[in-house]
């Protein structure tokens, strides 16, 4: 015990320094953490015209089912669009979807991403 107690008192600054900078990255953490999940959730229920359009088209094609579109748009157009549904499993549903979001947006198919919905 003696031997603990020379140590903290050899050592006060040392210490103290250290628990400061555990509190400090502490609070980051939890702060940086609050502020990502109020950003994603911000980002989520902001949805473009294009993605509410194409998440009516697509979810109305037999086999579908539920469906949530991503649609990422640049400067110069589209640049990808993700897809996910409940049918996605089916090869015949997923090239349906694949060409009706080609015609709809007039992308090349090798920038449309289809992946199936975690029911």
């Amino acid at each position: 015990m003696r031997k603990v107690l020379n140590f903290v008192k050899d050592n006060k600054k040392i210490i103290i320094v250290v628990i400061l900078i555990i509190i400090l990255v502490g609070t980051i953490y939890l702060l940086s953490g609050n502020g990502n999940r109020a950003t994603q959730s911000t980002n989520v229920t902001a949805r473009s015209p294009t993605e509410i359009k194409l998440t009516e088209i697509l979810s109305s094609i037999d086999g579908v089912g539920a469906t949530e579109v991503m649609v990422n748009e640049g400067k110069e157009g589209i640049l990808g669009v993700v897809i996910v549904c409940e049918g996605a499993n089916n090869i015949m549903t997923r090239n349906n979807l694949l060409n009706a979001v080609s015609t709809a947006l007039n992308v090349d198919k090798k920038i449309i991403a289809i992946y199936s919905m975690n029911i």
